[in-house]
């Protein structure tokens, strides 16, 4: 019985794949009948148990090698580290500039203060004389700023919005003081010079400049009108020629709609009070007829 299940079985193998059959002794092929497994042992029901053979999988326990950080942790780390001193730098500058600013902010409103008292009557040279002691001041303050800024060079833009309100309120005074003295508009060069400002290291910005006479131009109309009062009727003939002239050269530039392009849309409207009041004193007779009108400025936007 053994040896006809033998031929069998050898040539059952040959038909599936005669050359494993001639590899393997037949000494190999066991005739004994196979045992059911028991699927209740621990080593059948569970291949990846530690009884196991050598062929079993190896699982990493959680906490052993979890304790060694990835690299890329260590370079997180690093930029961050370097972005909180980078922060922490800044910060204390700008602690600086703004103990700056509000010295320039302090001074500014005094030279504002001894400014007001022109729309008094009182005597224009003695309340300029008085003002411009504080403009020593204001050089001083500009000078402290750019030594600030010595210890980070290249960042000007970056701190710049820090003082450029109060530079426009500075160029605002500055440029009214220079109109009551000359009766012309302050230049830019000028401007830098009273404020001790150099164009190439530290200097005073364009729009910073333009945006400043336009706030001077919003103290002229309550200026005429006042002197208008006081007997100068000459002075709205005076004003309105200056702001004629000032409107027509703001004209040239194309600018965008931001805040600089509201403030010469106001220089329109003092222009048109000035008017006003010059029409209204030669309608009057108070003043000679042989003065020929500006163009009309609302025709012109």
């Amino acid at each position: 019985m053994n040896s006809a299940y033998r031929s069998l079985h050898l040539t059952a193998s040959r038909l599936i794949n005669p050359k494993l059959v001639h590899l393997l002794p037949l000494s190999s092929i066991s005739t004994a009948p196979r045992r059911r497994r028991n699927l209740a042992t621990p080593s059948s029901s569970f291949p990846f148990s530690s009884s196991s053979s050598s062929s079993s999988f190896y699982i990493p326990m959680a906490g052993v090698d979890d304790q060694v950080p990835p690299p890329e942790s260590h370079l997180l780390e690093k930029q961050f580290e370097s972005f909180r001193a980078e922060l922490e730098d800044s910060a204390a500058l700008r602690e600086q500039i703004r103990g700056v600013v509000m010295e320039i902010e302090s001074a500014t409103r005094l030279i504002q203060a001894n400014l007001l008292l022109v729309h008094q009557s009182r005597p224009i040279p003695e309340i300029i004389e008085k003002a411009k002691e504080k403009i020593n001041d204001l050089k001083k303050f500009y000078g402290q700023l750019a030594e600030i800024l010595q210890k980070c060079p290249g960042q000007y833009y970056r701190y710049h919005a820090d003082w450029r309100s109060e530079t426009q309120a500075v160029v605002s005074q500055l440029a009214f003081m220079h109109w009551l003295e000359t009766g012309t508009l302050l230049v830019h060069t000028e401007a830098e010079a009273k404020l001790g400002l150099n164009s190439m290291e530290f200097g005073l910005e364009t729009e910073d400049y333009l945006t400043g006479i336009c706030f001077m131009s919003n103290d002229l109309p309550r200026y005429v009108v006042n002197r208008v009062t006081a007997g100068d009727y000459d002075c709205p003939r005076k004003v309105m020629n200056f702001l004629t002239d000032l409107h027509a050269a703001f004209r040239m530039l194309n600018l965008r709609n931001d805040f600089l392009r509201k403030k010469f849309d106001s220089m329109k409207y003092d222009l048109r009070r000035v008017e006003e009041v010059y029409y209204d004193v030669k309608i009057r007779g108070l003043i000679s007829g042989g003065d020929v009108p500006p163009p009309n400025v609302q025709d012109q936007s």
